[in-house]
């Protein structure tokens, strides 16, 4: 029973009541971010803008929002300043970055450090779905790989020293990256050991699968290396749920257009609002003291796949990131070679 009241915690929508006290977290219970600065990627729809709502709502003093189509992030600044009143918005830094385009990330971190003098919450939220396989057009590499993990972590690795920065002020500092309870339909073969095996096609569930797996294993990784230097900065990762987003009522078609139906219609009624599916981010950003767990909803730490806790798996994939990182941009050459801790 307590396993099935878990299970709906983390997944569906309207069960928040069933969470115990030492679960529950609302977004009510974030505290005051007055001073504070965040940055949220995919911070315009679906569980991005939930991000960015609830930061602006607990009085962030500065946001960042990365995203690729401007007219969606329009409609959003609009409804900000309906909502919490007419100049709200300009607390708000809208930058358009295709984090596949990983040369793009590195200018993008570039003038997000150009414009503030620290960085106290980083929400990685934003990632390509359950669709068929592409690659980058910049770089040749599947682009749920591309974008959901290597984007990510290029962001991360050049804004380290602002979040370094504001560590050693005292503050501290939150790093998040969404991962899910979908790293689980990952091959269990999976290794990261070369490129080549970035490149196959193993259809559209296992290439999500495989991308929000290496996301959880970043972030454990990242917290074994950095936060025992920098006991400030504390890293996980989290899993929102199923939720009702672009992804889950039409990216899903493009891999599905039959079989999709039954997420975009059969599940519509049990999915999550971009507000309960922010939840979990929410926490680990804003109230959460501990790094390198995996945080479901609301509040609830899971161990993951027995993948997800394979630290040599986890550095083979580090050292395979900034292989290919510097094969395709030439990063080293440029003196800016990739720094992940």
């Amino acid at each position: 029973m307590e396993a099935i009241k878990t299970t709906l915690l983390e997944n569906l929508g309207g069960t928040h009541g069933l969470a115990s006290s030492d679960q529950a977290f609302s977004l009510d219970d974030v505290p005051d971010l007055s001073g504070k600065v965040a940055l949220v990627t995919g911070g315009s729809e679906g569980i991005g803008f939930g991000c960015s709502h609830t930061l602006l709502k607990h009085n962030i003093s500065k946001l960042f929002i990365l995203s690729m189509r401007k007219e969606v992030f329009e409609e959003a600044y609009k409804s900000i300043d309906e909502e919490f009143g007419e100049g709200t918005s300009k607390k708000i830094v809208w930058l358009q970055c295709d984090l596949s385009d990983w040369e793009a990330v590195t200018k993008t971190a570039k003038d997000i450090k150009d414009q503030t003098d620290r960085l106290d919450i980083l929400l990685n939220n934003a990632a390509r779905g359950i669709m068929t396989q592409q690659f980058a057009p910049t770089n040749g590499i599947d682009l749920h790989m591309a974008g959901n993990h290597f984007g990510h972590v290029v962001l991360t690795s050049h804004l380290l020293p602002l979040l370094k920065k504001t560590a050693e002020t005292g503050s501290t500092v939150r790093i998040v990256n969404m991962a899910s309870n979908a790293h689980q339909n990952a091959p269990k073969d999976v290794a990261f050991a070369s490129v080549d095996e970035l490149q196959k096609d193993l259809g559209p569930v296992a290439l999500y699968g495989r991308s929000k797996l290496a996301t959880l294993l970043y972030s454990k990784y990242l917290a074994r290396h950095l936060t025992p230097e920098y006991p400030k900065i504390l890293i996980n990762a989290t899993h929102p749920g199923v939720v009702d987003t672009a992804q889950t009522n039409v990216h899903i078609h493009e891999a599905y257009p039959l079989l999709g139906y039954g997420m975009s219609a059969g599940l519509k009624p049990f999915r999550k609002t971009q507000f309960e599916g922010c939840v979990s981010m929410m926490y680990a950003g804003t109230a959460c003291e501990d790094s390198g767990f995996y945080i479901t909803p609301p509040k609830i730490v899971e161990e993951g796949s027995p993948q997800a806790n394979d630290m040599e798996m986890a550095e083979r994939l580090m050292k395979l990131t900034r292989q290919v990182v510097d094969e395709k941009t030439g990063a080293g050459k440029k003196g800016c070679p990739l720094k992940d801790y």
